[in-house]
């Protein structure tokens, strides 16, 4: 066990990339076991992928890599600054709501946060923001796209745990508009010490009803894709799969923005990011039997429940090593190594395997925009040309609002599971 977590940590130091450490990790592991066990690396390395649910992830990567090149971004935005925009901090207020509406839409914090780095933070500095403020706004914002579906990290934790991907789905909107809403107040609250801008008009019914019709296109993908899934017509691989066709209608025959070539990029893009997705997967499946041979996953329950078995303190133990180990670690990896763990230790203590999920998937998103290895922090510095360290300080209000929010979800399973109860998906 020394040699693997020795070999782990040292590769991740040394920055190794985190698919190729969790495979060399695990490989070790197999011959630490014994030699012979080594045949069984390509065997898990399979079997890791072989999942059918796993095929809906690059259709909804592709889909949001389709509609963020159509040039739908600013269409939405300017529905959503018509919405907010006339508020002290109105950019900010609709960078949140147009956080919202594009979760639907991409389903990813990094693609988010690079179409919103792209555009609105420096619209937002020409008007009159920081733009350390206009990335931690961004940032802050970007972890509600893997929140309110779709999401990917609901799609692997659903298909490794065999929990209902469509009721994570479900789970995740209260969630996602809770984070909104808290942080929509945090720029409220900072509005008059930082001086926010404020748009001299008023709201205008018409301008709404303008900037409606212009992105009611985007906004009808995500009912698209939840009337689907929600409804019991189709499974998220072919509502993944219907977002691709939809989105090659919008961006290719009705806006034609894009074209052959542009479509060809894409799908190199969402290859390669697929890619990597997948090769995290498939290595952690290697560590993930070497863990379960050891009866690593029952020492850490134990251990747990050797400090106490109180359920609430259960609960504030698993969010304290999930934020913490989110400081240092992919979160597609964390997820596959310790949702095995913790999974069921939450159900020992009666926890809906719903409500577990979103617990785990949302203080792994918060731990996108934490430093030193947050992807979105990096995502927003390498294309806004901000420095990490002046994103991150003007992030902190923001970041301690959602992990309040992940606080409340945690212990209020039934704000979480009541859209899930609603169609079906939970129990109570």
């Amino acid at each position: 066990m020394t040699l693997v977590l020795g070999t782990f940590f040292v590769l991740l130091l040394i920055g190794f990339p985190i698919g190729f450490t969790l495979g060399v990790a695990g490989t070790i592991g197999l011959w630490d076991i014994n030699p012979r066990f080594l045949q069984m690396a390509p065997e898990r390395f399979f079997a890791g992928l072989d999942l059918f649910p796993f095929l809906a992830m690059p259709f909804f990567i592709l889909a949001g890599e389709i509609m963020n090149r159509s040039g739908i971004t600013d269409r939405v935005m300017d529905f959503a600054n018509s919405l907010v925009g006339y508020l002290r901090g109105g950019m900010a207020h609709s960078n949140m709501i147009g956080s919202v509406m594009f979760a639907g839409v991409t389903g990813s914090a990094t693609a988010d946060a690079a179409a919103f780095g792209n555009t609105l933070v420096p619209a937002m500095v020409k008007q009159g923001y920081t733009r350390p403020f206009a990335c931690a706004v961004t940032a802050a914002g970007s972890i509600i796209g893997p929140t309110i579906p779709p999401s990917t990290l609901m799609v692997i934790y659903g298909s490794l745990m065999g929990v209902s991907i469509a009721g994570l789905f479900a789970a995740g909107i209260i969630p996602g508009l809770l984070i909104c809403l808290m942080c929509m107040a945090v720029i409220a609250a900072l509005g008059r010490k930082l001086n926010l801008p404020k748009a001299e008009h008023g709201p205008s019914l018409r301008l709404i009803f303008k900037t409606f019709k212009s992105s009611i296109l985007a906004l009808v993908m995500p009912v698209i894709i939840l009337g689907g899934i929600l409804g019991g017509i189709t499974t998220p691989t072919e509502a993944a799969s219907i977002a691709v066709a939809y989105a090659l209608v919008v961006g290719m025959g009705i806006y034609r923005t894009i074209g052959v070539k542009d479509l060809l990029e894409m799908l190199i893009r969402t290859a390669r990011i697929t890619g990597i997705i997948f090769l995290i997967i498939a290595s952690a499946s290697i560590v993930g039997w070497w863990m379960t041979f050891n009866r690593i996953p029952q020492m850490i329950a134990a251990a747990f429940l050797s400090v106490s078995s109180d359920p609430a303190m259960i609960i504030l133990m698993i969010l304290l090593l999930l934020l913490i180990i989110g400081l240092f670690m992919d979160i597609n990896a964390t997820l596959i190594i310790l949702a095995p763990v913790l999974a069921p230790l939450a159900a020992t203590i009666g926890m809906d395997p719903v409500h577990a999920g979103i617990m785990i998937i949302l203080a792994l998103n918060i731990s996108l925009m934490t430093p030193p290895v947050g992807a979105c922090l990096f995502v927003l510095s390498s294309v806004t040309g901000e420095r990490i360290e002046a994103i991150a300080k003007a992030l902190w209000p923001f970041l301690l609002v959602e992990i309040a929010v992940l606080f409340v979800i945690a212990y209020w399973p039934d704000l979480t599971l009541f859209i899930p109860r609603l169609f079906g998906f939970a129990s109570g």
